[in-house]
């Protein structure tokens, strides 16, 4: 009874205080603006169903692939016996699906086992590569100090909780050996075997010279250990890469669908060109001359869309778009998992003085009329360009390695044009290497600065048709 109450205490702050953080989340995501509703669901869910669930993607590297394989498929299997610990934690019913499920329990726990074992391997595996083999593109500047940190910390964790289960295990096993288990149908006094794959030998092994008293404690620390690993685990998400746990099913159902070469079309702007080519229509609607010019593109994470920010959320930090990146393989300062990086932890800085409410971040033309700070009124004089070098944004070459490569469909191609533009449409900036083209455009439609029309070919081709 007592062990129930402090489980229901432990595991209701542990879900309040995580809920709080991923309601945090989701407000920051919706810092950007809106976006358009999305179109052929059912490719969508094709997509979710290969990609996030089936990990497609990931297949293009074998090994990574095959190792995170056994990490993501004993996380999905593990959960069968968290539902068992929870059920324990409440009702005090031990191994609750084992009556119900007879030998089909047994190879279940026993394939979690030998998935979680694997996981193991796996894990060790991974601290190897990050930590001693050290892959280039877990070495870039961007993953010093804590998302390096933050890369090995999981790893610890998922050892801690692979250990756990198999305490849990094992002991139970001893346990059940010598008539002592408290297993959901299992008499008091009755011996027998669980016989799961590892355990009803390793446990034994292990634990069989230990007292009653010795093996239930080795017992409760695994069941323990491994709910609070969970609950540990689950407030750790919202300020770990791996949210993209959880984040990379909505992100590769809302991905872009378009053919990868196809940029956004900005409204403002066709209606600027059509007005150029129709001036009779632009001076029939000129607005007036107090209407103020539009900005262009995107300055901040408000001018960015909600999907570029659930992108940026969901990001896992694996630097495949970096390490394809031909931009940064050629040493220029471009990384795209940097520019999804920076924009997360913009939208992380917004959303903490958000939750502050320091009436000093309201725009300054708004402090008289409105005391409560929000995000339509919110001005901290900074933007994403304290975050991204222009330099970072004019390394682009746009050829969508980046999107190609990125398991999960994050597009870091879009924020990065959209950054682009604001500087060179809306501040009328930009490396004084591309002004003569942009000059040349307006002047004649065209990227060379020729004498001539652009149009001049097709009338010689109507003057040899005449003549």
């Amino acid at each position: 009874m007592i062990q129930s109450i402090v489980f229901l205490i432990v595991l209701g702050i542990a879900s309040i205080i995580a809920g709080k953080k991923f309601m945090a989340i989701r407000r920051n995501i919706l810092l950007g603006k809106d976006e358009p509703d999305v179109e052929d669901a059912g490719q969508r869910w094709k997509n979710v169903f290969l990609i996030a669930f089936g990990q497609k993607k990931m297949f293009k590297r074998w090994i990574p692939a095959l190792l995170h394989g056994f990490v993501y498929v004993a996380f999905l299997f593990t959960q069968i016996e968290l539902i068992e610990i929870i059920i324990d934690g409440v009702f005090n019913q031990h191994r609750f699906f084992r009556p119900f499920l007879g030998g089909f329990y047994t190879f279940l726990i026993s394939l979690i086992e030998i998935l979680s074992l694997l996981a193991f391997i796996a894990t060790l595996a991974f601290l190897a590569r990050r930590n001693l083999l050290k892959i280039p593109r877990f070495q870039k500047s961007e993953m010093n100090g804590w998302p390096k940190l933050d890369g090995n910390i999981i790893l610890y964790l998922e050892i801690v909780l692979v250990i756990c289960v198999f305490m849990m295990n094992g002991a139970d096993e001893v346990l059940y050996n010598n008539g002592l288990t408290h297993a959901n149908g299992v008499g008091s006094g009755e011996t027998g075997s669980f016989n799961f794959a590892i355990t009803s030998s390793l446990g034994p092994m292990l634990f069989g010279g230990m007292s009653e008293g010795a093996l239930v404690i080795v017992e409760r620390v695994g069941w323990w250990g491994h709910i609070l690993v969970v609950l540990a685990f689950l407030n750790y998400l919202p300020i770990s890469k791996h949210l993209h746990i959880m984040l990379a099913f909505p992100n590769v159902y809302y991905a872009k669908l378009a053919s990868r070469g196809q940029m956004q079309n900005m409204p403002a702007i066709m209606n600027e060109v059509k007005s150029m080519m129709d001036p009779d229509a632009a001076f029939a609607d000129d607005g007036g001359d107090d209407e103020e010019l539009p900005d262009f593109g995107s300055k901040d994470v408000f001018d960015l869309g909600w999907k570029d920010i659930l992108g940026a959320y969901s990001c896992t930090e694996c630097g495949r778009c970096t390490s394809v990146c031909p931009a940064n393989l050629t040493g220029k300062k471009l990384s795209p998992r940097k520019i999804m990086m920076d924009i997360r932890d913009r939208a992380e800085e917004v959303g903490q003085h958000l939750d502050a409410g320091k009436v000093d971040f309201i725009a300054q033309d708004k402090r008289d009329a409105q005391k409560t700070l929000t995000a339509e009124n919110y001005d901290d004089g900074k933007s994403l360009f304290d975050y991204i070098s222009k330099e970072e944004l004019h390394a682009c070459t746009t050829c969508n390695a980046c999107v190609e490569a990125c398991p999960i469909m994050i597009n870091p191609l879009e924020p990065i044009l959209k950054l682009r533009r604001y500087e060179i449409l809306t501040e009328s900036a930009g490396p004084t290497e591309w002004l003569p083209m942009f000059t040349s455009i307006e002047n004649s439609g065209a990227v060379w600065a020729v004498p001539d029309a652009r149009d001049k070919w097709t009338q010689l081709i109507d003057n040899n048709k005449e003549s």
